[in-house]
């Protein structure tokens, strides 16, 4: 099997992946989703004419008075009477003005003696400081597209539209197994031979900013048996995650244990570095992700796949990574056959690769905010050159 393209493989993956079913939830529980269907205005916004400032409400033809001041409209007053010629009402932000009226005189430019007022600035136009009715949006008016993510500004318009619940794609559930003799618990002595298991804890920490339900299915040993076992637990899960065991070595079990377990692949290998030994497909009605074992290939593959395939099953319309440009402070190196995510960080002067970009290297990882993008390829840079960056959460 040839290795595939980034930007292919992520579409197969895509292609793979039915979106969640929708569900209504309360608008206090749809921060941070992905709306599932369109939503329309249910009301006006502003309601009616409202005043953008404190003053009065009156009729600009009439300037510069005098009125005679006859009553007030504050913030929720319905139903004011028709404002007769000669009269002003004394008016604050937000309340609506009385018929007739037209313009705000505001209070620094008003003089008011009992409740005699007059003008004591420039001419006041028709339609100055006034909110008009429908201005923000209007009822049946589409205000969020389905696919939209969910943030404060977008729950603050739905709310505003009259809305107090919302339909947003369902949860993922996502169900992680770690593979490996090597491996022991968390936090547990560490025998010489032994290694922590620590992917299953980073890919929970970067799945955590996302709406979805993650499931641990801890350590299984490299064991055909143990493994059909684990990927069978695991088909309670919408996407079942394996870490480790994915390449060709006499302990890469992943693959025969897929089949066995009844599994249809899709792809395997991904002409990029690290993670080429990424696989994908089917487990009955579950998506399987098979990752590289080592934490920083675990990182890169799951910030390019694993986060963009949940986003894209929660409903998000561009599940992709975000994609910049940045000048480069440090030189780099030609790249060979396979494309180049390059840890680095950002500081004054540019982009800086990490020390090292072996792909065992954890403490350089945890020190990278970004990731450089190098295609196959591409010719030596040297600083001052611009270069793609995927910035990291």
């Amino acid at each position: 099997m040839s290795l595939l393209p980034v930007a292919e493989a992520q579409a197969r993956l895509f292609a793979l992946a039915q979106r969640l079913p929708a569900e209504t939830v309360p608008i206090g529980q749809a921060v941070g989703r992905w709306l599932a269907k369109d939503i329309v205005a249910l009301r006006d916004q502003p309601w009616a004419d409202l005043s953008a400032m404190d003053g009065y409400a009156v009729r600009a033809a009439e300037y510069p008075g005098p009125w005679h001041v006859g009553g007030e409209s504050a913030a929720g007053a319905a139903d004011l009477s028709p404002l007769p010629p000669g009269e002003a009402v004394r008016i604050f932000t937000g309340a609506p003005l009385p018929p007739g009226a037209d313009t705000i005189l505001i209070q620094e430019n008003a003089t008011r003696e009992g409740d005699r007022l007059t003008a004591s600035a420039d001419p006041l136009p028709a339609g100055r400081h006034i909110r008009t009715a429908a201005s923000d949006f209007a009822r049946d008016a589409v205000l969020l597209k389905a696919g939209t993510h969910l943030g404060p500004a977008q729950i603050a318009l739905a709310v505003l539209a009259g809305h107090g619940e919302l339909p947003v794609c369902a949860k993922p559930k996502i169900a992680l197994l770690s593979t490996g003799n090597e491996l022991v618990t968390p936090g547990t002595p560490t025998r010489p031979g032994y290694l922590p298991s620590s992917n299953a804890p980073m890919l929970a920490a970067m799945l955590a900013a996302l709406p979805c339900d993650v499931i641990d299915l801890g350590i299984v040993p490299d064991d055909l048996d143990a493994m059909v076992a684990a990927l069978e637990q695991g088909r309670q899960a919408d996407i079942i995650v394996s870490t480790g065991g994915a390449s060709v070595g006499d302990h890469d079990l992943v693959r025969p244990a897929f089949t066995k377990a009844g599994g249809s692949l899709d792809f395997w290998k991904i002409r990029m570095r690290p993670g080429k030994p990424l696989m994908a497909g089917r487990l009955h009605e579950s998506l399987f992700l098979g990752l590289p074992g080592n934490p920083v290939s675990a990182f890169v593959t799951g910030t390019l796949f694993l986060l963009p395939l949940v986003r894209h099953l929660c409903g998000a319309t561009d599940p992709l990574p975000t994609t910049g440009e940045a000048t480069l402070a440090s030189a780099l190196p030609a790249t060979a056959e396979r494309d180049d995510y390059l840890r680095a960080y950002r500081r004054d002067g540019g982009i800086v690769s990490v020390t090292s970009q072996d792909s065992a290297a954890t403490a350089a990882m945890a020190m990278a905010d970004c990731l450089i993008l190098r295609p196959a390829g591409s010719p030596p840079a040297t600083p001052g050159d611009r270069v793609t960056i995927i910035p990291l959460p």
